[in-house]
């Protein structure tokens, strides 16, 4: 796993090892990039379920102006902190270590961009969703990521879905501000 482009091009992140863990792949990660390549410059991204942190850290290397990785492991947060490292965002990355839902009913940041990737097949989109809404800058796009099978809503709060894009196995749901679609 390493970062796709930007400042910290072609550094080598490490991941969680295990049967559990499921890395966004390049694939994905170079689509989801694509996507809101125009969006991202100078804005707050979160990294919710983050992991390894990867998606949050190629945020930042792509210009985001600072980002927040949640994850409620003690294991993905040793290693979100080692990758922050490693690529030198210490100044710019938020860690945390909190569950999702208490995180985003906690948390007094706006955030312009937020990518979702929950564990597979738990329901925890659905469950996220009108919170991080919430907590959504007007502007801002929502990204989840799950299985291609899973059912995610047709809109949380003043966001709607926009758009469903595929790859294999995977489903990348985008949303977007009402006004703004």
């Amino acid at each position: 796993m390493r970062v796709i482009t930007g400042s910290a091009r072609g550094r080598r992140l490490m991941t969680l090892e295990g049967r559990d863990v499921r890395p966004t792949t390049d694939k994905v990660k170079e689509s989801v990039f694509s996507i809101i390549q125009f969006q991202l410059q100078e804005r707050v991204f979160l990294d919710l379920f983050a992991g390894s942190g990867q998606m949050g850290i190629e945020a930042l290397s792509r210009g985001a102006k600072k980002a927040y990785l949640v994850d409620q492991s003690l294991k993905s947060i040793r290693v979100i902190e080692q990758n922050v490292k490693a690529t030198g965002f210490e100044d710019k990355a938020q860690v945390v270590r909190q569950e999702s839902k208490s995180f985003l009913a906690t948390s007094r940041e706006n955030f312009d961009i937020a990518y979702v990737d929950p564990p597979f097949g738990l329901g925890l989109i659905d469950e996220v969703l009108p919170l991080l809404a919430e907590k959504m800058n007007k502007g801002g796009v929502i990204l989840c990521e799950c299985a291609d099978s899973e059912q995610v809503p047709d809109e949380a709060g003043d966001f709607i879905l926009d758009r469903n894009y595929r790859y294999g196995k995977i489903k990348v749901s985008l949303y977007r501000h009402k006004e703004m679609v």
